[in-house]
């Protein structure tokens, strides 16, 4: 009667969302303030006061036609206004028609993703990763290749890539920070990478693109360079959201920018924005285009979450678990003191903690501990890692 497929797969829901619902069992049986729950990326903070006033100065305004539907790209002087401000990150000339504006960053990667890819074709996904690019990369009848970054630093494995591109490899996935490991991919990292792509195309004359979802690069600790992709991969696709830099998660908005470097641009760039139509997205929200065009030079304060960060981190690691330093986004992947990163997650349950098995990113023997939460929160959660630590002879 359904779509089995789907059904199937019910069955394997996400791990993050099974922990979500084991934190309102745990909130419910022993109280919100004593349950620390470290399972969702959803961060409490509210918009920058400028992306406030943004939003106000819309809602009261009269301006005719404000709520109409637009182009399917978006409004021309709102991506105009976004090409420009990438144009000066990245040096690559861009116009509004190297722009579409997108319900969010999932809306984008499922365009980007669809326009490009034929039933069969491979994108390749560095491990660990954002668990729904699976399900993108099904949407569009394409084949998942999941290869591992470098074992101790999350970095990518260039060779490991490499050796994986095959004839049908249509693009790469780069997620930088990333979501689950906070790693910022290096310069270097990038450029070999760029370089055996290159080498690639040419023996097997194709064109390799590079989908990269970057949700989170406003937000980077200790001065560090975070290398514009834009500027180093030909075949780019910029995918981006203003969930996490402007704190609007629910708002949905975001967008793609396609570089101009590409061959035949204008067709992608057509086809793009008839799936956005045909996807079901149509627009994105007009009043939060406007919103976010006032205020790209606007975002979070990163100092809001690398206090978070060094609080957890510091803790942890004192007490004796091993996790590489993320350099942004706002996650720690903690090594699991045992193999079974389910079991662990399971027993961290009995100290309150919510905690997401490193299996459901690709990763096993890993968790994931999201803390864009309440400072406090993450105080009071110290003595529960220590006790856990401890169980496990830490």
């Amino acid at each position: 009667m359904f779509n089995q497929k789907i059904v199937a797969s019910l069955g394997k829901s996400s791990m993050i969302r099974a922990m979500f619902e084991a934190g309102a069992r745990l909130k419910a049986q022993y109280g919100e303030e004593n349950v620390f729950d470290f399972s969702l990326g959803n961060p409490e903070i509210e918009p920058p006061v400028q992306v406030q006033e943004s939003i106000k100065k819309y809602v009261n305004s009269n301006t005719p036609g404000l709520h109409y539907y637009m182009n399917n790209a978006g409004f021309q002087d709102v991506r105009a206004k976004v090409a420009e401000y990438l144009q000066k990150k990245s040096g690559v000339p861009l116009t509004h028609d190297n722009i579409l504006m997108v319900c969010g960053a999932a809306a984008g990667m499922n365009v980007a993703l669809k326009a490009l890819l034929n039933p069969g074709e491979e994108v390749i996904v560095l491990s660990p990763f954002f668990v729904e690019y699976l399900s993108y990369i099904d949407n569009a009848d394409g084949k998942p290749v999941i290869v591992k970054t470098e074992k101790d630093t999350f970095q990518i494995d260039v060779e490991a890539v490499k050796s994986s591109i095959t004839p049908r490899t249509k693009g790469i996935i780069l997620n930088s920070p990333n979501n689950p490991t906070g790693v910022v991919y290096s310069r270097e990292s990038l450029e070999r990478l760029r370089d055996a792509i290159e080498e690639k195309e040419k023996e097997f004359g194709t064109s390799i693109f590079i989908f990269s979802d970057e949700p989170y690069v406003s937000i980077v600790y200790d001065g560090i360079e975070l290398p514009n992709v834009l500027s180093i991969f030909k075949n780019c696709i910029v995918i981006n959201s203003f969930s996490k830099s402007h704190a609007l998660p629910g708002e949905r908005i975001g967008y793609v920018a396609v570089s101009s470097r590409i061959d035949d641009v204008d067709t992608l760039m057509a086809v793009m924005i008839t799936l956005n139509r045909t996807l079901g997205f149509v627009n994105a929200p007009a009043l939060f285009q406007r919103v976010v065009a006032d205020n790209l030079d606007v975002a979070v304060d990163t100092a809001f979450y690398q206090e978070k960060r060094d609080i957890l981190y510091n803790h942890i690691t004192s007490v004796g678990f091993e996790c590489v330093k993320p350099s942004g986004a706002f996650y720690l992947f903690m090594k699991s003191p045992i193999e079974d990163d389910v079991a662990f997650c399971e027993a961290a349950q009995k100290y309150n903690l919510l905690i997401v098995p490193g299996s459901g990113f690709g990763c096993p023997g890993y968790v994931r501990i999201a803390y864009c939460y309440d400072t406090n929160m993450i105080r009071r959660s110290l003595p529960a890692f220590t006790k856990l630590a401890r169980e496990f002879g830490l």
